[in-house]
This record gives C-alpha cells, sequence and structure tokens, in this order.
C-alpha cells in the first residue's frame, strides 16, 4: 500500500509531496484531521472540496481488489472537516456478499473515529444502489452531499428519489448516533471487554443483534468493529467488515494479529459463521466467540 500510494504521488507536485510527508509520518493512516486539511488548503490554496478530490487516487490505494481488481477511492467529510480515506474491499473464497463497498469503507472508518456527523461524501465513482441505501441510514442523511469528479454537489435524495429508510420503519435512532444496548461489560479478559463494549455501540435496531469485535495485535494494539444495520437489511455491515476495514485503512498488519474476539448477543441473527468463515480465509488465528 506504502508503495503504490508513492507511485500514485508526483515528486515534481509540491502538494503530492506535503501529502507523502504527512502520510508517512503517521504511519500511513489514511486519515487527515481538519487542522491537516485547513493547514494543506491554506499553503496550497485550495478549497477543501478540491483537495479532498485529489485525494482520491489516494483512497483508492487501500483498496484490496482481489475479485474485481477495480479500486474505487472514497473521502467522508465529517462535520468538523475531517477527512476520512475509504476504499472497496474484497475477499476471495468467500461470498462476495463478503465485500465492503468504498462509500461503506469511509462511513465506518468515521464511524470507529467516533465521527458524529458526515457532510460530504467525495467517491471517484457513482455510488451503486448499495451505497446510496447504506447512506440513507445515517445521522442527517437528507443532508449529505456527493461529490464526484464530474458533479459536484448533489444532494442524496438526487440519487435514491422516494427512498425507503429508518423513518419508515419508525426508527429514530441512526448510523452514527451514539448508542448502548446495556450489555454488561464487565468481564476480567480485557479484549472481551473491548469486543462487548463495541457491541454495545452496534447500529442494530431492525433485528436488535447486537455484536462487536476485538482484534489484539501482537504490539499491544487493539482495534475493533460493531456491527451496522439498515432500514433494508442487505446492506448491513458486519463488524467484523468493520474492524477489518479500520485495520486496512490504518495500515495494520493482520499477520501480526495474536487474538480475535467475537461477541454477540444472538437475538434473530448470528453473525459467528460468516464471521468464522471469513477470517479463516485470512488467518489461522482461531476467532473466539462470547455469546451474550
Amino acid at each position: 500500500m506504502q508503495n503504490a500510494i508513492s507511485q500514485t504521488l508526483s515528486e515534481n507536485r509540491p502538494l503530492d509531496q506535503a501529502l507523502l510527508h504527512i502520510l508517512s509520518h503517521q504511519n500511513w493512516e489514511g486519515f487527515l484531521s481538519h487542522q491537516q486539511v485547513q493547514q494543506l488548503c491554506q499553503q496550497f490554496k485550495l478549497d477543501p472540496l478540491v483537495l479532498s478530490m485529489q485525494l482520491l487516487p489516494i483512497a483508492a490505494c487501500y483498496s484490496h481488489t482481489d475479485i474485481s481488481h477495480f479500486h474505487v477511492g472514497a473521502i467522508a467529510i465529517g462535520e468538523h472537516g475531517d477527512f476520512y480515506f475509504g476504499a472497496n474491499q474484497e475477499f476471495s473464497n468467500v461470498e462476495i456478499q463478503q465485500t465492503i463497498h468504498a462509500e461503506q469503507s469511509a462511513i465506518s472508518h468515521a464511524w470507529l473515529r467516533g465521527e458524529k456527523r458526515i457532510t460530504d461524501m467525495v467517491v471517484n465513482y457513482t455510488p451503486c444502489g448499495h451505497c446510496r441505501q447504506f447512506m440513507n441510514e445515517l445521522y442527517q442523511a437528507e443532508k449529505i452531499s456527493i461529490h464526484l469528479p464530474h458533479s459536484q454537489h448533489n444532494p442524496l435524495h438526487r440519487y435514491l428519489p422516494d427512498a425507503f429508510g429508518p423513518k419508515d420503519l419508525d426508527i429514530h435512532t441512526l448510523l452514527l448516533n451514539q448508542e448502548n444496548h446495556q450489555l454488561d461489560e464487565n468481564h476480567p479478559d480485557k479484549l472481551v471487554q473491548q469486543a462487548i463494549h463495541a457491541a454495545n455501540q452496534a447500529h442494530c435496531p431492525y433485528s436488535n443483534s447486537s455484536h462487536g469485535v476485538a482484534i489484539l495485535f501482537r504490539n499491544g494494539t487493539i482495534i475493533t468493529g460493531r456491527y451496522a444495520e439498515n432500514a433494508a437489511f442487505n446492506p448491513s455491515l458486519p463488524a467484523l467488515q468493520t474492524a477489518l476495514n479500520y485495520a486496512y485503512l490504518n495500515n495494520l498488519d493482520l499477520a501480526k494479529v495474536e487474538r480475535i474476539v467475537l461477541a454477540e448477543k444472538p437475538e434473530k441473527l448470528s453473525y459467528r459463521g460468516m464471521s468464522e468463515q471469513l477470517w479463516a480465509m485470512i488467518s489461522k488465528v482461531k476467532l473466539e466467540y462470547i455469546p451474550l
């Protein structure tokens, strides 16, 4: 991924060299704080939206495309101006439904970093119907602007007219809102605690089947993933996918995982089998399962 980014950026372009400096010094994490965005915009006299367009080829470098070999990059812009990178993530030898779309990738990345509202979605290709429906689950989705290289400042409803969403099912807690499912996090194992904490923050208003994943790396780093459910069901994103996506976008080596835990309250659904299948294709480390 570092090589792909370095090859994408030009040695003769000052903006590219500034971006290379920032990303390399933060260990290639696919994220720019609003302070970094402001500094780059001031230094190169750019509007934030223009800068985000310049970043799309870099975001696409974070993709894994074993199936399609088609790289999609996305930038989710938070309410304070933070830039969250996203890219399509594909997994061979499992169901194609396990794929993460670039817009889902950027949104879940923002969610796991604590973002409360996404104002803009910048993508290098027109969002598919799957992603339009996923974005419709977001808090203040009606205010999101979608920007493409050939067309900017498009409201989501232009791409999803007469939409079906959470309000049609009388759901008022939306994706990115703070959630707590009151699961008991009191467990002697710290990693299990983290997995339960992630399950507590899951967005699952349709099934009430919350689950979360916690991954421990050999250097002591712990990341988590949470379930993101959708009113149309199929665009839902399992916790393992959000965790893997976060690892990819933050340059974490999955070959150096020491433990992984899935904590789940299997009310109407269970993601145990699907998660075990996908994880077994990635690592020999056994996925530990904790029913809640």
